[in-house]
């Protein structure tokens, strides 16, 4: 049977940590004593497009209903990213290894803001918009994660298709989504979208998108 040993925190990381146990433990207690209140004052922890009046609206009877900040309008995509640029811009965003250990990249922040409004831009080009279901079809490489936040930048529902699966089968899958790209098309385009768009797009493509 295996023994249990405990690491006890550095005082040198206890001294830089964000939030230490007693003020985990008061704040813990204000969510649970006042939620309202807790919730509105760390709701302003992200940017919103349109500022949120409204906490919540909860009911766990039949007609059951959880609903946050439902009010208020946000962009996930600008929250993972366009918020750090002034203060962040060249630190890491994306820490990536690959299979190989030899391969790993690092992508900062404003490199990453450059890759989603280019990939943004290519969504948009080929039909995607605001509302609209789009299928990610690729391998676990950084470009992913860009395709997943030019969904949200633009609005796009996205759903993922594991990159493992053959094109039959992924076919077949976005094809079950409904998403408005053509999937024969879409799994053609998917496995050249990394040199495509984010290579050979012309500077002008990843302009800002609002």
């Amino acid at each position: 049977m295996s023994k249990e040993k405990v690491y006890k925190v550095l005082e040198s990381v206890k001294e830089s940590a964000l939030i230490n146990q007693k003020d985990f433990e008061d704040q813990y207690h204000q969510s649970i004593s006042n939620p309202d209140k807790f919730w509105r004052e760390h709701g302003k922890r992200i940017d919103w497009v349109k500022p949120y009046t409204k906490i919540k609206d909860v009911s766990f009877d039949q007609d059951v209903k959880i609903r946050w900040f439902y009010d208020g309008t946000l962009n996930a995509c600008v929250n993972c990213i366009d918020r750090h640029l002034n203060n962040r811009g060249d630190q890491t965003a994306i820490i990536w290894e690959g299979d190989n250990p030899n391969e790993s990249r690092e992508i900062s922040y404003r490199d990453l803001h450059k890759m989603v409004c280019r990939f943004s831009n290519a969504l948009r080009n080929i039909g995607a918009k605001k509302g609209a279901r789009v299928t990610i079809y690729m391998p676990m490489i950084p470009e992913a994660a860009v395709a997943m936040l030019a969904c949200a930048r633009i609005g796009a529902v996205h759903s993922v298709v594991f990159g493992g699966f053959s094109p039959f089968i992924a076919t077949w899958l976005i094809d079950f989504t409904g998403s408005p790209i053509s999937p024969a098309y879409y799994v053609l385009f998917a496995a050249l979208l990394t040199t495509l768009i984010l290579l050979r797009l012309p500077e002008s493509a990843h302009r800002p998108l609002e």
